[in-house]
């Protein structure tokens, strides 16, 4: 049985708040997430552009990793 912490808590509670009614899940996110690297590589807005993705890099460590790997990979290439 996981015990739940005062600072696992308080994640929770933070997540919840800062959830957006339009948000996306961690699939939505890997099919886009290569044309979002694209365009920070090429200096664009991704944020503006993108701005479910950028919202769910924000909150998911899993999916921003991925994509600093990725970034990493095009910027290495």
């Amino acid at each position: 049985m996981m015990s739940l912490t005062a600072d696992k808590l308080k994640g929770l509670v933070l997540s919840i708040f800062q959830t957006h009614r339009d948000e996306i899940g961690c699939g939505d996110c890997f099919e886009h997430v290569d044309r979002f690297a694209e365009l920070v590589q090429s200096g664009k807005d991704a944020a503006k552009e993108m701005p479910h993705v950028y919202r769910h890099l924000e909150m998911c460590k899993a999916c921003r990793e991925e994509f600093e790997a990725l970034l990493s990979a095009i910027e290495a290439g």
